[in-house]
Parts: structure tokens; C-alpha cells; sequence
């Protein structure tokens, strides 16, 4: 079992940027494969970002690759999400996710149910 623990959330202003955090509780975090997912109510979580266990490949949702940015720090167990530009419309619950990935791969986990463990969200409310 890992456990994921986000923070960073809250309320921010249009325009302003805002670091996500996910720290994860594993001894062997450089073999998750790790993603950021966001959910509005009544909704299903969408994908957003992911990264591979080796942080060579990083992939997006179309709709947020020019603003936002994942990456990983193995030393301190976090993957981060770097939102630039923050709009209105990034309003969500976010949650980061990670899978053990046995195997180098260059392809990202972009479905949620690739990802086997779950944070439990931070917050992000976007004021206009």
C-alpha cells in the first residue's frame, strides 16, 4: 500500500500560479509511475498531467499543456504540478496517483483506472 498525500490547494486569484504537491510514503518511489487527475462534482477525474518512473516522458491533457508541468524529485518522494496562468475553469479537486511500474516505459498512464493508488485530493478554487 502507498500512500499519497497532496497538498498546495486553495484559493487563488486568476492569473496567479500555484505548485501542487504529492508526497508519497514509499521507500521505492522511482518505481511509480505517477499522474494528476482533477475532478469537478458530478464528474468523473480527468486526466491532467503524468510523468514515467524514470521522469523522461511527461505527457498532458490538451487543454492544460501550455500552463501546466509535472515533475518528480526521487530524492524527496513528491511529484509535482506546476499550474501557470491559473483560470477560473482549473476550479477542481485535484489528486495525484501512482502505479508501480516494473518495466522502463515511455508511455505515460493517462486512464484512471491504470493507476492503482489515489491521494486524497487537495482543493483548487480559482477566484475571477
Amino acid at each position: 500500500q502507498v500512500q499519497l498525500v497532496e497538498s498546495g490547494g486553495g484559493l487563488v486569484q486568476s492569473g496567479r500560479p500555484l505548485r501542487l504537491s504529492c508526497a508519497a510514503f514509499e521507500r521505492i518511489f522511482s518505481l511509480y509511475a505517477m499522474g494528476w487527475f482533477l475532478q469537478v462534482p458530478v464528474q468523473e477525474r480527468v486526466f491532467v498531467a503524468g510523468i514515467t518512473r524514470t521522469g523522461g516522458s511527461t505527457d498532458y491533457a490538451d487543454t492544460v499543456k501550455d500552463r501546466f508541468t509535472i515533475s518528480r524529485d526521487d530524492t524527496k518522494s513528491t511529484v509535482y504540478l506546476q499550474i501557470d496562468s491559473l483560470k477560473p475553469e482549473d476550479t477542481a479537486v485535484y489528486y495525484c496517483a501512482a502505479k508501480a511500474s516494473l518495466r522502463f516505459s515511455i508511455v505515460v498512464l493517462k486512464s484512471a483506472n491504470e493507476y492503482a493508488y489515489w491521494g486524497q485530493g487537495t482543493q483548487v478554487t480559482v477566484s475571477s
